[in-house]
């Protein structure tokens, strides 16, 4: 067993059986799995509607029997916001489980908890998925892009954890060409086998080695993936990490609350995790919607008794690929946040980063913008705030108010704003849609 294995396990996190387990899961036919899945459902449901209290009303106020899957009420994040241990099931406590916090990257940080064999079986899916990519989490050393606290107690704990997980941690509150240069010596000095972080940040430091017409694995020969995660990953971007970098680039689609939603395998399909998760995706009422057409990600956490996951919308909208099938469920796009959903004057709405779309090629089709964001701050009234070298000419303007007028719609004021760098969210990630609208 390696250190990571044995930290889990004095922790109390039976990560053996775990991984055990999903093997079995991953190894039925599709007759046993549809019978495996059916069987979860029940169990998760009957016992958090007899175990635990919080979640037994929350079905009583919506005046649901629960008798039918595919009506139970979906559970949102401001369903949850009242005090941890008011939600936890018979038996539980924050003592005796594992407990954490969200980034709150949606405008709602939540506290939760998983029961520990839950958190185990987390843990296990994303092994077993890193090894797809010949990735050990325990021995493989990560250059790590994450952001820390920067002082303090947490900021010491995360300090040991990158010890424990043989990782480096690279700044991503620093974007500069200073910082960058020392990443690459960092990358120089290191046998990295992986990079893992926030997409924003690894993308700008693409950039840098872009600009200065260096291929990362020229300089860090045993570098086998990337690894993209918390942000979204346009294939503009996909295609620049894997030409700077020089290995191939995967999506990792997860959430704090639940792990392990969605994962892409070696021949770049976007993998759903069945295991220990089941995901859906409904329309606004609650419906299922069929592949290729979007709709809210709902997940349930299969094995978490302490706390409950049930039809849980984890504020995303997204679409199912076409070619799914039972034992096989793809992910095809992310849209961004049901949080942040451009409300137009004329009632119409579109996903949020479906303006981010819009603008991007055009102002990112050379090195001179850095980044950008875009800010809703009436209906009819946009803000972009970019970081460039110099600033947008008149052309590139007119043809992204242009853009936006075929894609949106008409008579849209679009304001541009060069800035020196973006604000980041604490946790070090940038947004790159934000409505203000109520």
């Amino acid at each position: 067993m390696n250190l990571f294995d044995i930290t889990l396990k004095l922790n109390g996190f039976p990560i053996e059986k775990a991984k055990k387990d999903l093997l079995e899961i991953q190894n039925l036919s599709e007759k046993e799995y549809l019978a495996y899945l059916a069987a979860r459902k029940q169990t998760i449901l009957q016992h958090h509607l007899q175990q635990n209290g919080f979640y037994s009303n929350f079905l009583k106020q919506k005046g649901n029997d629960a008798s039918n899957w595919e009506t139970i009420p979906v559970l949102t994040k401001a369903d949850l916001q009242i005090p941890l241990q008011n939600r936890l099931s018979n038996g539980y406590t924050i003592k005796n489980c594992h407990s954490h916090k969200t980034s709150g990257s949606s405008g709602r940080p939540l506290i939760f908890a998983k029961n520990k064999y839950a958190h185990a079986i987390t843990w296990a899916n994303f092994m077993n998925r890193y090894n797809w990519h010949n990735i050990d989490v325990s021995t493989s050393k990560q250059a790590r892009f994450y952001g820390i606290p920067l002082k303090g107690l947490a900021h010491y704990k995360e300090r040991l954890k990158d010890v424990l997980s043989n990782r480096f941690r690279f700044s991503v509150f620093d974007l500069s060409v200073k910082q960058f240069e020392s990443n690459l010596l960092k990358f120089e000095s290191k046998s990295f086998q992986y990079i893992n972080g926030y997409t924003s940040a690894i993308v700008q430091f693409a950039k840098y080695l872009q600009s200065k017409n260096i291929i990362l694995k020229t300089i860090c020969p045993s570098l086998k993936v990337c690894i993209v995660t918390a942000e979204m990953l346009f294939e503009e971007d996909r295609y620049l990490l894997t030409k700077q970098l020089g290995i191939p680039v995967v999506n990792e689609y997860g959430s704090a609350e639940l792990g392990l939603i969605a994962f892409t395998n070696s021949v770049n399909e976007w993998v759903i995790n069945r295991e220990d998760l089941l995901v859906e995706i409904l329309d606004d009422d609650g419906n299922a919607v069929p592949p290729g057409k979007q709709g809210r990600v709902v997940v349930t956490a299969l094995y978490n008794y302490a706390h409950p996951f049930i039809r849980y919308d984890v504020g995303d909208i997204g679409t199912f690929d076409e070619s799914s099938t039972i034992k096989k469920p793809l992910l095809k796009q992310l849209l961004g946040r049901t949080s942040d959903l451009v409300l137009l004057p004329s009632g119409k709405k579109a996903a949020g980063l479906t303006f981010y779309y819009v603008t991007k090629t055009i102002i990112e089709n050379d090195a001179n913008v850095k980044e950008f964001v875009i800010e809703q701050l009436r209906l009819d009234y946009f803000k972009i705030r970019y970081v460039s070298s110099k600033t947008i000419s008149k052309d590139k303007v007119i043809a992204i108010k242009k853009a936006v007028t075929a894609y949106l719609e008409p008579n849209l004021n679009i304001t541009l704003q060069r800035v020196e760098v973006l604000e980041r969210s604490a946790s070090g990630k940038l947004k790159q849609f934000t409505s203000f609208i109520g």
